[in-house]
C-alpha cells in the first residue's frame, strides 16, 4: 500500500491554540523581532528546535516511575551505560545535562588556544564553545552542500581532499581533533556518508589525530545510509550505527534529539581509558558525579529506553517520510529549500526566497517573523545572524546559506500542521517582494540570537 500509517497511536493530546494576528503582532514587537522571546502560549505550531520537544512513549513515561535517584552508583545509570554498549560499541559513558555540556566538558580537555577542529559544519554552540576554548572551528563540507537546488545524497559529507591538504599544510600539532556532525544541522540536516565516515577515520589515523562523532541525529543519519549508500540497504540500523561508531575515538551528543528525550546527554569514549578517567575528573566541577551527570535518575532510565526506541525502523521511516512531506509541499509552491529534504528539519532558503534582503539584514529572521505573523508558527534562523561576529575583528560573519529551519519535533505533530506550515509559506511566498529585513539594536558577545534585540528596517 501506498499509505504509510505512523508505528504508533495517540495516548494523550496538548490543546494549542491561534491567538489573533493583532496579539501576534504585539507579542513580536514586545519581544523585539526574537522569536526566542516569544512565550510558548503564543505560539500555535512551535518548530523552533526539535531539541527537546519530542512526545515520550509509554514505555519511556513508564521508566520515569522506576528511577533511581541515588546520587552515586545509581541502577538507572548502569541500564544507560549497558543499552549505550550495544548500540555504540563504545566502552566508557559519561552521562551530561545536555549536549552542551559534553562539548564544555571535552573540550575543555583536548582544545589548547590556537588549535583548530576541523568538522564537516559545525553549529552554533559546537562553534561557541570552540571559541570559548580559544580554539578555530573550521567548516570543510562539501561543495555540493552549498547548492540547494542539487539532489545530493550526502550533503553532510566532509571534503576530504580539503581535509587532508589542510591537515598537511597546518600540521597535526595545530590541530585539536576531528568533529563529523551526523547528520549535518547546519546544512539542512544532511547525512554523512559510512565511506566518507572511513575515509576521515583513515585519514585520522595517518595524522595521529582523534575522530570524534557529534551525534545528536545519529539514527537518522544511518537511516540514510540504509536507503541511499550501496550495500547497505540489508543492513539494519543498528549494525550501521555500529559500524558508524566503531570510526570514532569518542563522540558527544544531546540526547534530547535521537535520546527521545526531554534533557540529557552522553560523552562516549571508545577505549581510551586515560581520556575517560581525565572526563570523569572535569565532570564532577562541571555536572555532577559521573553516574549522574546533571540528570536525574527517571532523566536515565527515560533515555536507555529512548535510546532503543530511535533504532526501530518503523519509527525512523514515520519519521523520515514526514520530513520529506512538509518539503515536498513547499516545493510544489515554489519555495527554495535544501534538497533533498534532511533527517529533523526542512530548511528554507531565505537568500533565494528574499533576494531584496542583503545578509547584513538577516533574510532568515525576516522570514522567521513573517511565517509567525502570518500563521502563528515559529521556526528559527540559521545563517548570518546566528554565526555572528569573528571573535577577534568582531566584524559580522556572513554565511553562505541564509536558512529558516523548519525542524519538526519527534511523534509530536501530525501531517495535517505540517501542510498548514507549508500553507503558510506559500502565502508569503506570493507576497516576498514586500517583506523586509532586520537590523540588531542590542546583542551579547556569544551566541547573540538567543537573546538579541532587533528591529524592522
Amino acid at each position: 500500500m501506498k499509505a504509510k500509517p505512523e508505528p504508533y497511536k495517540i495516548k494523550m493530546v496538548e490543546p494549542i491554540r491561534l491567538i489573533p494576528r493583532s496579539q501576534r503582532e504585539a507579542r513580536l514587537q514586545s519581544a523585539h523581532y526574537n522569536i526566542f522571546n516569544l512565550k510558548s502560549d503564543d505560539v500555535f505550531i512551535d518548530l523552533l528546535t526539535d531539541s527537546g520537544t519530542g512526545a515520550m512513549s509509554d514505555s519511556q513515561w513508564a521508566g520515569i516511575m522506576l528511577g533511581d535517584e541515588s546520587y552515586a552508583g545509581s541502577r538507572s545509570f548502569y541500564r544507560l551505560e549497558q543499552t549505550c554498549r550495544e548500540i555504540f560499541g563504545h566502552e566508557y559513558i559519561v552521562p551530561v545535562h545536555q549536549g552542551r555540556g559534553a562539548e564544555n566538558v571535552l573540550f575543555s580537555l583536548l582544545i589548547e588556544p590556537g588549535q583548530a577542529v576541523i568538522g564537516n559544519y559545525h553549529f552554533d554552540t559546537t562553534q561557541a564553545h570552540i571559541e570559548l576554548k580559544k580554539g578555530l572551528g573550521v567548516n570543510l563540507v562539501v561543495e555540493e552542500a552549498f547548492d540547494t537546488a542539487r539532489e545530493h545524497d550526502f550533503k553532510g559529507n566532509i571534503d576530504t581532499g580539503r581535509l587532508a591538504d589542510m591537515i598537511q599544510r597546518e600540521g597535526a600539532g595545530r590541530i585539536a581533533f576531528i568533529l563529523l556532525t551526523v547528520t549535518c544541522n547546519s546544512v539542512g540536516g544532511q547525512p554523512v556518508a559510512l565511506e566518507n565516515i572511513r575515509q576521515t577515520r583513515r585519514l585520522a589515523d595517518r595524522y595521529g589525530l582523534r575522530l570524534f562523532l557529534d551525534a545528536a541525529r545519529f539514527a537518522e543519519n544511518a537511516w540514510f545510509i540504509k536507503l541511499r549508500e550501496e550495500g547497505y540497504a540489508a543492513k539494519s540500523v543498528t549494525e550501521i550505527v555500529r559500524e558508524m561508531f566503531a570510526c570514532a575515538d569518542g563522540f558527544v551528543m544531546s540526547a534530547k534529539k535521537d535520546g527521545l528525550v526531554n534533557i540529557g546527554g552522553l560523552i562516549g569514549i571508545k577505549s581510551d581509558r586515560d581520556l575517560y578517567n581525565r572526563v570523569r575528573a572535569r565532570m564532577v566541577p562541571l555536572e555532577g558525579f559521573p553516574t549522574y551527570g546533571g540528570l536525574a535518575g527517571r532523566d536515565l532510565e527515560a533515555l536507555a529506553r529512548g535510546l532503543r526506541e530511535v533504532v526501530d525502523e518503523s519509527y525512523l521511516e514515520a519519521r523520515t517520510t514526514q520530513v520529506a512531506f512538509l518539503a515536498g509541499k513547499l516545493a510544489e509552491l515554489g519555495v527554495p529549500i535544501q534538497q533533498p529534504a534532511g533527517g529533523h528539519a526542512v530548511f528554507v532558503d531565505a537568500g533565494k526566497f528574499l533576494p531584496q534582503i542583503p545578509p547584513h539584514q538577516f533574510p532568515g529572521q525576516a522570514l522567521a517573523c513573517q511565517l509567525y505573523l502570518e500563521a502563528g508558527i515559529r521556526g528559527v534562523e540559521v545563517g548570518s545572524f546566528m554565526l555572528g561576529r569573528d571573535p577577534i575583528t568582531g566584524q559580522q560573519r556572513f554565511s553562505p546559506l541564509e536558512f529558516l529551519r523548519l525542524a519538526i519535533p519527534r511523534r509530536v505533530y501530525t501531517d495535517n500542521h505540517m501542510a498548514y506550515v507549508a500553507e503558510a509559506l506559500g502565502n508569503i511566498y506570493r507576497r516576498r517582494d514586500s517583506v523586509r529585513g532586520v537590523r540588531i539594536v542590542e546583542e551579547e558577545a556569544v551566541l547573540r540570537h538567543f537573546t538579541a534585540r532587533l528591529e524592522m528596517v
